[in-house]
């Protein structure tokens, strides 16, 4: 059984949000797209769903919960592969050419990895594991 994730994001700027992805390299689909929000592609079965606040707030109806602001709170770590550590800092030059605000890059031995904010304050970590070095786990102090 293939199982798609749709990660729902928060925007306070769709146009800026549709700008930002797209300088990445990832795709809109527009069949999914509207005035209320963008669907991202970022691999055949994974995609963002960045909504508009109001939007994203109305399907929290009925919750008594609130649309968070990842500008000063962190709702989640969303994580990532790519296929070397070259293609993490390649897209990580992406990111900041695109307005993103980069992190840290970090070299555990059995993963490569470095961590951004969307212009929204979400919070993403792109990663390279290395899984021979994986097998083993992580290194012993």
């Amino acid at each position: 059984m293939t199982t798609s994730l749709f990660v729902n994001l928060v925007t306070d700027d769709l146009p800026r949000s549709r700008a930002f992805y797209t300088a990445l390299g990832w795709e809109i689909n527009p069949n999914f797209s509207d005035d209320n929000a963008i669907c991202v592609v970022i691999s055949e079965h994974n995609y963002l769903m960045v909504l508009q606040r109001d939007f994203y707030q109305s399907f929290l109806e009925g919750t008594g919960k609130q649309a968070g602001d990842a500008r000063t709170t962190s709702l989640a770590l969303i994580s990532f592969n790519l296929e070397s550590r070259e293609e993490v800092d390649a897209f990580v030059q992406r990111v900041n050419n695109a307005g993103g605000k980069v992190g840290k890059v970090q070299d555990l031995g059995f993963m490569y990895q470095a961590q951004f904010d969307d212009p929204d304050g979400n919070h993403f970590e792109p990663f390279f594991m290395d899984e021979a070095a994986a097998q083993n786990g992580p290194p012993q102090d």
